[in-house]
């Protein structure tokens, strides 16, 4: 706290105290304790009187806020290392070439959109990153991790531009994708996606709140890594740029105390106050920074303040009373957002005209230097000081609380106003206050006219630029994908109990669980193999894991567990491999997607396995999982006791389905179904193939069932169809019999179709059929290859009408219905409607997906008369 706050405090005090004489006498020996001992002996004393205020039960503790001014006082600035003119002009140009192609692309095509007030806020925050602190990846660095605020995606291609990554076409480019390609140009997306744009941006951050979340579990993996030696994250750091309404999402919260736990001093995140959101101010009645503090310092952040810019250092240092700070004590947001969007004579008035105290202050001072006050986000030697505070913390992570303008720069066109995020159009005189307010050399002709401006190769500015970036490993955003090929075990080495079953009982997620320990014994796999849990290894029968490869933990484990004496204690290791993320699936998908990316983000493959219940994976974390696909993640997630009649008991919430029909949607996600071991031991092995050998941008999204049931031997030459889809499992009945029907079936409803199959052969009706491992997979293929479609192929060796069943919504099998052969009447079950809860008997026939409903809509489809 600077001499200013500490007045402050001390004459509000004051005003209230019963005995001033008594309080000064406390004031004045703690003032002398830390001047003749140091602070830490001042600290030290202060947490004994905390303690014993505690135990005494006198109801006092610290406030969590501290006054509105900067954390980082002026004496213990470090100097600035770079040239501040030669910065300040470059970042003046990544504004300017930001705003034109935005500008630009409304102007030809109104409908595009685009943003440029965020940035406005936030390029001098990104600038002081890449000049001094974002490390990208070479020979001497691993490279820093950073998550950029996604409306902001404008300023990373003007950088991009001066660099010569990007070219003045790409930039009239600006959310053409389609059409950028005939002109000879790359499309630039609206925010950062690696799918779209898979050389240049590494963590997809559109999706407000999933961007907070997954930089905190890409820290917690990086010491994973490290702590398993696998690789050595040491001295890299993880930065991610935020905005401050983007901080009302819960997943921007939701894993704060994680990363205090695990202490993660190799995460920074700098939260862009520029104090709106879309339609007004985040908090116009509060102050945000506040809230923000209070809610970081509670769960455990460094925090700091970088409020002020250093033009009011001048201001602070004269204020012998503490009337500004005092001001800005009793100032909310709304009121702050009305002085950026004013002009200097307006901020001399309204905020410096409060009392004469603050007017003497601004006496001296024109309006145009009042209004030219910066806040701390937009001087580049506050934030240097507050990110080199923050890059040397250890033992915490921290938050840089950076105060800006929304819209910074715009003048009377958008800065500080409600309308400012929507801003896309100027007028010729916006465009020509805008260059003078950033001394932009251009002439009224190109600056109305939307000029991209470029410095030549040889000036000083673009030196600067690149020789910044070469002592920092080279040009950021930077997506690479080189990683060695993991080799993987043949498949009997741990599925041969699986492809060979011969009747036995078991669950397909007992089932896993068997071939997942095999895998992990592999001496080149199984280190690479991280399996991720929430709250649920004893329940899929994974407690044997614990004691094979215990759970990570970055402490290791300080206790003796009550199970200690158990075959399947519970045990945790500084090296353990299980990731067990707490009742928490948006962490645990996190945690999923930053090994997935390890190969891109690490260069070093790895293979993540999330098993979960079903019903809490797309319906629940879907934007999660979109997003990684997005970010092209190579793992799989296993959604067990899969169905909505599985898991009888639980009831509505609890039973899944329609996890399948989601994941169709997301076209790099191979989706299966499988109703036995053998058909989960050929999917394992494939994925597994396709990702780490093949290199592959998918991921698997494979369904288990608790059920336990004969598991068959897979039939010979099954696996192709398997993996396409779908094999002929077998036909039942009389060879010639005259009635024929076909039924397909998937996952937990099949051994309900084996069921019906065979009263229907009972009752001589021939029967074939076929077991669906993917009724996604079939329906992609079908549209990619119509009538020579292997679902048409399939059933050509098949007669009568179809019975298609399953456990989850009728829209999953009806996907299949184009491809289904001519003439051939189709039918659907499947479980529409809320779950219940009850015995999976009682569910399935209440549903009518039973044996005995199968068997009935067969019967009843060889009366009808084919369509």
């Amino acid at each position: 706290m600077n001499d200013v706050s500490k007045q402050l405090h001390f004459s509000e005090s004051l005003s209230t105290d019963p005995d001033p004489q008594e309080t000064l006498e406390w004031r004045d020996a703690l003032l002398s304790v830390a001047a003749s001992q140091g602070p830490a002996r001042a600290r030290q004393i202060l947490d004994e009187l905390a303690r014993l205020a505690r135990q005494q039960r006198i109801g006092w503790q610290p406030e969590l806020n501290t006054p509105y001014v900067n954390t980082i006082a002026v004496e213990d600035q470090p100097a600035f290392p770079g040239d501040l003119a030669v910065e300040e002009r470059l970042a003046s140009l990544m504004r300017w070439n930001a705003l034109a192609m935005v500008v630009r692309a409304n102007q030809a095509y109104g409908e595009l959109g685009g943003h440029i007030a965020s940035y406005a806020s936030a390029a001098d925050l990104f600038e002081t990153g890449f000049n001094h602190f974002f490390h990208a990846r070479s020979e001497q660095h691993g490279g820093d991790l950073v998550f950029f605020q996604p409306h902001s995606a404008p300023g990373v291609y003007a950088r991009a531009f001066l660099e010569g990554r990007l070219s003045e076409a790409d930039l009239l480019h600006y959310r053409q994708e389609i059409t950028a390609p005939a002109s000879g140009a790359r499309g630039l997306s609206s925010y950062p996606h690696p799918w779209l744009m898979p050389d240049f941006w590494q963590f997809p951050t559109g999706s407000m709140g999933i961007g907070p979340i997954s930089s905190i579990y890409h820290a917690r993996f990086m010491r994973y890594l490290t702590h398993r030696n696998l690789q050595d994250c040491a001295g890299r750091k993880v930065w991610g740029v935020f905005g401050d309404g983007e901080m009302d999402e819960p997943e921007s919260m939701s894993a704060l105390t994680l990363a205090a736990r695990e202490k993660l001093d190799n995460l920074v995140w700098v939260v862009n106050c520029n104090l709106q959101r879309l339609d007004g101010p985040v908090r116009g009645n509060g102050r945000i920074i506040d809230e923000l503090e209070k809610l970081f310092a509670g769960a455990g952040w460094n925090v700091i303040k970088l409020v002020w810019g250093s033009d009011w250092d001048g201001l602070f240092a004269r204020d012998v009373t503490g009337a500004l700070v005092r001001a800005f004590a009793h100032t909310v947001d709304g009121q702050m957002q009305t002085f950026a969007a004013k002009d200097g004579r307006f901020n001399r008035d309204n905020f410096f005209g409060q009392n004469e105290e603050l007017a003497r202050l601004a006496q001296g001072m024109t309006d145009e230097q009042i209004d030219r006050l910066k806040r701390g986000g937009h001087d580049l030697v506050k934030i240097h000081a507050a990110y080199a505070a923050a890059a040397a913390h250890t033992g915490q992570p921290t938050v840089i609380l950076a105060q800006t303008k929304k819209g910074y720069g715009m003048g009377s066109a958008g800065q500080g106003k409600m309308t400012t995020h929507s801003q896309k159009k100027f007028d010729g005189a916006d465009l020509i206050e805008f260059r003078n307010r950033f001394n932009l050399p251009l002439s009224d002709e190109q600056a109305t006219g939307l000029a991209f401006f470029k410095p030549a190769d040889d000036s000083a500015e673009m030196r600067y630029l690149r020789e910044h970036r070469a002592r920092l490993g080279g040009a950021m955003p930077r997506r690479e994908t080189a990683c060695e090929v993991v080799p993987v075990p043949a498949i009997d080495a741990y599925a041969a109990f699986a492809l060979k079953a011969d009747g036995k009982e078991m669950s397909t997620t007992m089932a896993f669980v068997r071939m997942l320990g095999g895998l992990l014994k592999d001496g080149q796999l199984g280190p690479r193999i991280v399996p991720i849990v929430a709250d649920e290894a004893r329940t899929f029968g994974m407690a044997n894991l614990f004691k094979q490869v215990g759970i990570y933990s970055s402490v290791g484990q300080r206790y003796a567990p009550e199970d200690i004496g158990s075959v399947l204690s519970y045990r945790e290791a500084l090296d353990g491999q299980i990731l067990e993320e707490g009742i928490s699936e948006a962490g645990a998908i996190a945690s999923w997607t930053a090994a997935a990316t390890s190969y891109s983000v690490h260069g070093l493959a790895m293979l993540p396995f999330y098993i979960y219940y079903s019903m809490f994976g797309f319906q629940r974390v879907g934007d999660a999982i979109w997003a990684a696909a997005d970010q092209r993640s190579r793992g799989f997630l296993l959604g067990a006791t899969s169905g909505r009649t599985t898991l009888g008991g639980e009831g509505l919430q609890h039973q899944d389905g329609s996890s399948h029909l989601v994941a169709a949607t997301i076209p790099n996600c191979k989706a299966y179904d499988p109703a036995f071991a053998g058909e989960l031991a050929v999917i394992l092995d494939a994925g597994m193939r396709e990702m780490l050998v093949e290199q592959q941008d998918v991921f698997y999204y494979v369904t288990l069932m608790n059920e336990n049931y004969a598991q068959p031997d897979l039939p010979e030459g099954a696996a192709e169809g398997v993996l396409q889809g779908g094999y002929r499992f077998g036909r039942f009945g009389p060879d010639q019999a005259a009635q024929q029907v076909t039924l397909l079936g998937s996952g937990a409803i099949f051994t309900e179709v084996l069921k019906a199959a065979a009263q229907l052969a009972a009752q001589g009706i021939g029967v074939h059929v076929f077991s669906i491992t993917s009724w996604s997979e079939l329906a992609r293929d079908g549209v990619a290859r119509g009538e020579r479609s292997h679902l048409t192929q399939l059933l050509a060796d098949s007669a009568g009408p179809v019975i298609a069943a399953t456990d989850y919504v009728r829209t999953v099998p009806e996907s299949v219905r184009a491809f289904v052969p001519e003439g051939r009447a189709f039918h659907t079950l499947g479980t529409d409607g809320f779950g219940r809860s009850d015995t999976r008997a009682a569910l399935r026939a209440f549903f009518q997906v039973d044996a005995e409903h199968i068997a009935r809509q067969a019967t009843a489809a060889l009366l009808r008369p084919a369509r």
